[in-house]
């Protein structure tokens, strides 16, 4: 079982609104249309982890209605930095796989899917790219490539749960990628919009250029 983890908890207001909720081409929040896209890519279990926006996102995504329902799993302290975030977002996902109730047995999370909410053109496609490269050869990294410029969401195996846990606040997951360099597994896609992050007004005139 893999969940998707979304990292919603910035609280930018550089385009004029928070970029979890800057409207896509089509209009609807950056947040809802990853939500919808992890769905259409046959992920069930989504987690959005948000910050001081909390109640806002929350809304946003009831007004949306995608086709399943994220967890939403708020970090109390988001300026702590992304890794922060994942950490959130990793205790939620564990908590897909504890015990049910009079089973004695969980679902297990066996990897989660980890991108940012300022990346919204991600393809379904490249998604279950990443998931069938995984699924081959259980590398601990799966992240997907265009060239040689690497892109989100990023695939982590559960057996870098506990490094990406212990990861420098400073370096995050990043810190993780560079200690497993030599087996992280580049899917090589034709998504442009892997790699389109929302940084600046221009990034965010290029994403609605982009359709």
């Amino acid at each position: 079982m893999l969940a998707a983890i979304i990292l919603a908890a910035g609280d930018s207001t550089r385009m004029g609104r928070p970029k979890a909720l800057l409207p896509d081409p089509e209009g609807r929040p950056f947040v809802a249309r990853l939500v919808r896209t992890f769905a259409a890519a046959g992920v069930r279990d989504v987690i959005v982890v948000t910050g001081g926006l909390h109640a806002a996102i929350a809304d946003a995504l009831a007004g949306d209605q995608p086709p399943i329902a994220p967890i939403l799993a708020n970090n109390p302290q988001p300026a702590l930095g992304q890794v922060s975030s994942l950490w959130i977002g990793l205790d939620a996902a564990e908590k897909l796989a504890s015990p049910k109730p009079h089973s004695g047995e969980g679902r297990g999370v066996d990897g989660v899917l980890m991108t940012l909410v300022d990346i919204p053109l991600v393809r379904a496609s490249t998604i279950q790219n990443l998931i069938d490269a995984w699924a081959g050869s259980r590398a601990p990294i799966v992240r997907p490539a265009v060239g040689d410029r690497h892109g989100h969401p990023v695939l982590f195996d559960r057996s870098v749960f506990d490094a990406l846990r212990h990861a420098p606040i400073t370096e995050g997951a990043k810190a993780v990628v560079h200690a497993n360099a030599d087996r992280v597994v580049n899917v090589q896609v034709e998504d442009e919009g892997c790699l389109l992050d929302v940084d600046t007004p221009a990034d965010y005139e290029a994403v609605i250029r982009k359709t």
